[in-house]
């Protein structure tokens, strides 16, 4: 059984203030007062299904207003290297010590839904693949950032060369530590997002995602799956661990 930390969170000397701030977070979240509730949606609240169901709604409701709003054309910031944060901090939702130890030789991603060409890919095939780099931030819900250096294929590269339908809702993924996440298709085309292979020009190391993190600098860091093990498309909302949890699913930095 895994300890639960933090979205992105990892054990670091900042444990007790980050906890502090999540479990507030949440007790604001959780703790809302029926009358606010009402005041804000200006309906009669009068149990917890019904504040339940109005914090989905206005979840979902930021949800596509942040949708709306985001432009697919529109890059984040980029960084020289002397910028990258040192060292760069771990972050999961377990201890460092409980990374997963993945076979390079045996790994294969594996694809499904909305592809047409769903075989499996070794990592041989992933880093023949065309790859860029970028220095670019993290910024974590917790309110924390670190800068780093990112280097893989263009998912949009990827998506093409396996024949994703690119008009579908959804990209998901599902990685080798039972984390789950999933992203909209604009963003998964947009030019930043990347397969990343390496961190700071090595082979990705097990606690940064090896063999295989998704870099999405648009995004929050949960929204940053690491230890990729399947990717998928679908037009079925996929959810996402924190955001089955009542974590804002769509969630751009």
């Amino acid at each position: 059984m895994k300890k639960i930390i933090a979205p992105s969170g990892g054990l670091t000397s900042h444990d007790g203030s980050r906890l502090e701030s999540i479990e507030r977070r949440l007790f604001l979240r959780r703790g809302l007062s029926l009358g606010a509730l009402s005041l804000l949606s200006g309906c009669s609240l009068t149990d917890q299904v019904d504040v339940e169901r109005m914090l989905h709604a206005m979840s979902g409701w930021n949800d596509r207003v942040q949708a709306l709003l985001f432009d697919p054309a529109r890059l984040a910031p980029e960084y020289p290297e002397s910028a990258i944060t040192q060292p760069f901090p771990f972050n999961a939702f377990y201890g460092e010590d409980e990374v997963p130890e993945i076979d390079a030789q045996d790994y294969r991603l594996e694809l499904a839904g909305l592809i047409a060409d769903r075989k499996p890919w070794s990592l041989p095939e992933l880093y023949a693949l065309p790859q860029v780099s970028q220095v670019t931030r993290h910024v974590c819900v917790e309110g924390w950032s670190a800068i780093g250096k990112w280097s893989g294929t263009p998912f949009r590269t990827f998506l093409q060369r396996v024949g994703a339908d690119t008009t579908a809702k959804y990209v998901g993924f599902k990685c080798d530590d039972d984390y789950y996440s999933s992203i909209d298709m604009p963003t998964a085309l947009h030019p930043q997002t990347i397969l990343a292979f390496r961190y700071a020009d090595q082979i990705l190391p097990p606690k940064y995602g090896f063999p295989m993190k998704l870099r999405v600098p648009t995004k929050l860091g949960f929204k940053n799956p690491k230890h990729i093990r399947a990717i998928f498309v679908t037009n079925d909302y996929p959810g996402g661990y924190w955001e089955d949890q009542g974590y804002n699913w769509f969630s751009g930095s």
